[in-house]
């Protein structure tokens, strides 16, 4: 079934193969990303719609806090303040003692001339001698019997917040701090009421977008950015039995009839011995409705990345298309013969660089046919060269059986009259002269050449005497390698004819040849006259030319361009020479038959 399905799959088009990857790889995970994504847009939005109506909240926390701070500053000074100690405790004679006093007295005034939170300050006092002049009320049995009185009287001290009625006007209720003044001097005490300016604590809520309310811990709505929910209680909005323990909360409630959510903390004021509740209500229709937005979103980035996706797979697909279907055709025409045809290189991807590795293969190709065909033209070169050599040697071979026994004839008469040194080196001459004229072309071994270099280097030796000494170094291995014939004596003689040939003594001759890294490598050496620097490069241009000329030496350049044509231009002649010091030709060939030493070991 798996080989089944890879071959479809093999079957199919390139092109088509991208589009059926794009489903699978890319459309399916940007739909199931995109759904989720969707999802949690959604659930973002909600936190964030809630993290937001806590942040309202708690701006309004801070900036109510801020104003209460100044009613609480307030009755921290008159809880010190002397001088309403000694108003509030005299026993006046007369009502014009009691006013006049009032007249003295005008700290209620001031704060609620300089603070604008600050709506009415009163004073309730037990003291029979004091009037009523809405500033200082005398307490009576109706409002010691009030909760709001007992709760403050109980707390000896401690601030608390009421929504009271304010007798001063008219019985509308306020938001008010109440606290017990203590006078320690007279051992009596008086109540405080400082009531809170109403459109100052609407000004702070009216700054919030969703519904928002302050309620005392009797649960009644003392402000709002509703003013028809002022002074009803919260009961409409949440559950009023949870406790100042439980807050902060947020719960989901209907309000008005809407599912809404609810986040409700608590105010909490310096030394204060209740709390205010701040409430903040959204409607869950409206943070639902951000959400879907987000929601409808993301759905329309998810198909709008669909469609670009695919727009972008059919792109690329038909380009890959068009460029591997041009690489296949420029592949037909060097499979019909056409080696002349390139690839246009048109990027550095995978295409690319196959491109250019086909242009690299067609460019081998044509070099390949060129080098076979250089290959074959300088076969038939040395296949020339050898049938013009072999012509000059039959030519040079004429009645040899003559001239052998002429020689032969000469040493025999030279022994009889005891020349023997005579005698010795017409026999080496005859030796030499029967390699050379017996020599056919085909490849002898090392050694078979170092005895003509001996025999050749002998008879010179018979010639300068004592001005000639020579020095064969022959390795073992190198021995039974193949090379062609009279290869190294042209250069012996060589070294002779033009290095030595003017030295009165110590003339010296070195020939080395080893083996290294599979070469034969030889080493013609002598301490003659040198060659100047100019003269071998000269050299080595004749070396070159495939014609003999005047005032060549043939040997050097027969023996150079034989290496060359077999071997390469690594296997050629290298001269190496100081004036007044000698002269090192040297050549190195590759050992082609490796079994013919261990043959004949």
């Amino acid at each position: 079934m798996k080989a089944f399905i890879i071959r479809k799959f093999n079957d199919l088009k390139l092109k088509n193969k991208l589009m059926l990857s794009f489903v699978g790889v890319i459309f399916f995970p940007i739909l199931i990303v995109g759904i989720f994504l969707t999802q949690e847009l959604r659930e973002i939005a909600l936190n964030d719609a809630l993290e937001v109506t806590q942040m309202n909240v708690d701006r309004v926390k801070k900036r109510t806090d801020e104003l209460l701070k100044i009613p609480i500053y307030i009755s921290n000074n008159l809880q010190f303040d002397s001088r309403l100690s000694n108003l509030t405790n005299e026993e006046y004679e007369t009502i014009y003692d009691v006013v006049n006093a009032y007249s003295n007295y005008n700290d209620f005034q001031y704060y609620e001339e300089l603070y604008p939170i600050v709506d009415q300050i009163y004073f309730y006092m037990d003291n029979p001698t004091m009037l009523n002049n809405w500033s200082f009320l005398p307490l009576d049995d109706i409002t010691r019997k009030e909760k709001w009185y007992q709760a403050a009287n109980e707390d000896n001290g401690l601030i608390r917040w009421f929504y009271l009625s304010n007798p001063t006007k008219g019985g509308n209720p306020q938001l008010s701090l109440v606290r017990k003044i203590n006078f320690l001097e007279y051992k009596t005490s008086g109540m405080l009421v400082i009531t809170i300016d109403q459109a100052q604590l609407n000004w702070i809520l009216d700054q919030e977008s969703s519904l928002t309310v302050i309620a005392d811990e009797n649960n009644y709505i003392v402000a709002a950015n509703s003013e028809k929910m002022i002074g009803s209680k919260i009961d409409g909005l949440i559950d009023s039995t949870f406790t100042t323990d439980q807050l902060p909360l947020t719960l989901e409630s209907e309000v008005n009839g809407e599912s809404s959510q609810i986040i409700a903390d608590y105010l909490l004021t310096e030394a204060s011995g209740n709390q205010l509740k701040v409430i903040s209500v959204v409607s869950t229709k409206q943070i639902v409705k951000d959400a879907n937005r987000l929601s409808q979103l993301g759905a329309t980035i998810t198909v709008i990345a669909v469609f670009m996706a695919f727009l972008l797979i059919s792109a690329v697909s038909w380009l890959l298309a068009k460029r591997i279907s041009n690489l296949s055709g420029k592949i037909n025409r060097v499979a019909e013969g056409d080696l002349e045809t390139k690839l246009i290189i048109d990027g550095n991807d995978e295409i690319g660089q196959l491109s250019q590795k086909f242009n690299y293969m067609v460019a081998n190709i044509r070099a390949l046919i060129d080098q076979v065909k250089e290959t074959s033209h300088q076969k038939n070169l040395i296949e020339k060269q050898q049938d013009k050599m072999k012509f000059k040697m039959l030519a040079s071979q004429i009645n040899p059986h003559f001239l052998f026994n002429t020689l032969e004839s000469i040493r025999m008469k030279a022994h009889l009259k005891g020349e023997k040194e005579i005698a010795d080196i017409v026999k080496l001459l005859g030796k030499l002269m029967r390699k050379n004229l017996e020599t056919s072309g085909t490849k002898v071994r090392l050694k078979e050449e170092m005895e003509v270099v001996r025999c050749y280097l002998e008879i010179q030796k018979f010639r300068f005497e004592d001005r000639l000494t020579y020095d064969l170094q022959i390795e073992k291995s190198a021995e039974m390698v193949l090379i062609h014939p009279l290869i190294i004596q042209p250069l012996v003689e060589n070294a002779i004819i033009h290095g030595l040939e003017e030295k009165e003594k110590d003339g010296k001759v070195f020939v080395k040849a080893f083996m290294k890294d599979d070469f034969l490598h030889v080493s013609i050496e002598d301490n003659g006259v040198g060659i100047h620097a100019y003269k071998i490069k000269k050299i080595y241009e004749s070396l070159k030319e495939q014609s003999e000329k005047d005032g060549v030496r043939i040997g050097l350049r027969n023996v150079h361009q034989r290496l060359v044509l077999t071997y390469g231009n690594e296997s050629g002649l290298f001269i190496y020479s100081t004036e007044g010091y000698g002269t090192q030709i040297k050549f190195k060939i590759p050992w082609e038959d490796k079994n013919v030493y261990s043959d004949h070991c």
